[in-house]
């Protein structure tokens, strides 16, 4: 059985033991919320002590099925006050597996001002570790230090100053197994700054001296599971582009449609859509000895993540990925690749968003603090949020604190946090999601993109969101969501869960287990408070015409409220 770590951080106190049974079948973002629902108060303060940080694998996490090795981390936002989960590639899940440790649990505050370390040996054992030395370091020179101490076959997830200081915006960043550089974000909803409430600077994982073997229910059956599984995600046609791409391929696509947020989601054509087109961040990498179609986690054969290299041809990230190239390019009338793998460099190494980032920086732009389309200015900002300045740590807060600060009017945020990179008035049914969704505007609880539905209509893009968001939820609870979408089938995922968990599976039955998270989540939202009003875009999305497709966003809000009602 798996083993579950319990760390008091006011008692410095490890607790480790086996993971209960009524959470064998969960994983990832269904593990978070059946945690959360159970051990933590709704209403209780996000960086208080009453809340708690889950690090968990996914429900595939120790098998041999490529792209299961994501990790997720969760807890009550400190940016929308709701339940939040958030995942990332990396080698972290992998490490974890291997010391069969399915979840690691920071409970409490520490009474003193006194930051650890946790530290899970070669042989599993965990323990606390004073990290005086290592706080005020970002987590390129954090991760640089710890491999000179522990060994460079180590993983770590980490926050950098960002969370340190508790911006609500801040990420946890792990080790991206290609590059091994810590550009791989758990990004979304502040929860580094729960790690950073906690004073926990990073999780140190050694490599285990004696990896754990998986206790499969029916190899047999598994192994002709995963040869079929492995067989359709490497020759799907549909989704080659990523491995030859990645998902900076996107803009050739939401940029014609009028998806891609130009200056603050106004709704515009993006009039440099070529500088940041597929051809252009191709050229770039060939030209500065870059790559595309790498790995970010052990065993994936999608290959969709990337490396980006300076005019010089030295190293400045890798895991450029659409949402950054969107918020902090078009949206910010910015269409130069090399400002924005700065800043996605910049944001990474502080810990921060990028999405949140980007849709802050284009609000200060709305609001004449800085000129559209000024990447050294926009670059100022993430300097002024590392120099924690007053202002640098308002801007910290996010989009929508920063927003009600400027006076700005048109702030892109549901529950607090920033709209990622889809218009909603052109891509309707998303615009559902992100209303609708336990999980603040995000398009990764069900993005609707390649749904067979007219984007303009608002004819049945409620049903669609209803459909995907359990999907999603699945998705975030099993393996990576290119993998899934790629592969997970009726044909193939019910017999992966045969062979590796017993009995007879269908597919319903394993989307289940998305749908009762999001149910588990909706009912702890409305005990933090949340009411059917939350669920609902910016007015501007309803009253101002994409003056691209003369469109708005007219979902009526009885279907709103009928979205996923189970």
């Amino acid at each position: 059985m798996s083993k579950v770590l319990r760390i008091n951080l006011k008692e410095k106190t490890i607790k480790q033991g086996e993971l209960p049974e009524k959470f064998k079948l969960l994983g990832g973002r269904s593990l978070i919320s059946k945690v959360l629902s159970e051990e933590v108060e709704p209403t209780t303060d996000p960086l208080g002590a009453g809340n708690k940080l889950i690090i968990c694998t996914s429900l595939l996490a120790g098998t041999t099925v490529p792209a299961v090795h994501r990790l997720s981390v969760g807890g009550k936002s400190p940016l929308t006050g709701g339940i939040k989960e958030a995942n990332s590639g990396g080698t972290a899940a992998t490490y974890l597996a291997r010391h069969n440790i399915k979840m690691i649990i920071l409970e409490d505050i520490p009474a003193s001002d006194d930051w650890q370390l946790l530290q899970i040996g070669k042989d599993g054992t965990p323990k606390l570790v004073q990290a005086g030395d290592y706080v005020g370091l970002n987590n390129y020179a954090l991760v640089d230090k710890l491999k000179e101490k522990y060994g460079k076959e180590i993983s770590v997830v980490s926050i950098g100053k960002g969370g340190e200081l508790q911006y609500r915006n801040s990420t946890l960043q792990l080790i991206d197994w290609a590059t091994g550089y810590p550009s791989r974000a758990s990004a979304r909803g502040g929860l580094g700054a729960v790690m950073g409430s906690k004073q926990i600077k990073a999780v140190v994982i050694e490599k285990s001296e004696s990896p754990n073997t998986f206790n499969y229910a029916d190899k047999e059956r598994y192994e002709a599971a995963r040869k079929k599984f492995v067989d359709v995600t490497v020759n799907n046609e549909g989704m080659r582009w990523l491995r030859e791409i990645g998902t900076p391929a996107l803009p050739d696509v939401t940029g014609p449609m009028a998806i891609l947020p130009v200056r603050n989601f106004s709704g515009e054509f993006f009039d440099k859509l070529e500088s940041l087109s597929a051809e252009t961040f191709l050229s770039k990498l060939k030209e500065r000895g870059g790559k595309s179609g790498e790995p970010c986690q052990t065993g994936c054969v999608i290959h969709c993540s990337n490396r980006y290299h300076n005019a010089n041809g030295e190293y400045l990230t890798s895991a450029l990925e659409y949402e950054t190239i969107a918020l902090c390019g078009s949206n910010c009338d910015i269409g130069d690749f090399d400002i924005i793998a700065r800043m996605d460099r910049l944001c990474d190494d502080f810990g921060i968003d990028t999405i949140e980032t980007g849709a802050t920086i284009a609000v200060c732009m709305e609001a004449g603090k800085i000129p559209w389309g000024d990447g050294e200015a926009a670059i100022g900002i993430i300097e002024e949020m590392r120099a924690g300045t007053e202002t640098g740590k308002l801007l910290g807060q996010g989009t929508y604190a920063t927003g009600k600060a400027l006076g700005v009017k048109r702030i892109p945020a549901v529950k607090g946090q920033a709209l990622p990179a889809y218009d909603p008035r052109n891509l309707k049914g998303t615009g559902v999601t992100f209303a609708t969704t336990p999980m603040g505007a995000d398009h990764t609880a069900g993005l609707t993109l390649e749904a067979p539905i007219d984007p303009l209509s608002p004819l049945g893009q409620a049903a669609v969101s209803s459909m995907l968001q359990p999907m999603f939820a699945t998705a975030d609870s099993t393996m990576c969501l290119f993998a899934w979408f790629s592969a997970a089938s009726p044909e193939t995922i019910p017999e992966l869960m045969a062979g590796i968990y017993g009995g007879e599976w269908d597919f319903d039955q394993v989307v289940d287990i998305g749908r009762q998270s999001v149910l588990r989540e909706k009912i702890f939202n409305a005990a933090a408070g949340f009411k059917p009003e939350d669920d609902r875009l910016p007015d501007f999305f309803l009253t101002e015409k994409s003056p691209a497709t003369g469109a708005v966003f007219d979902i009526k809000a009885l279907e709103l409220d009928g979205v996923l009602n189970y």
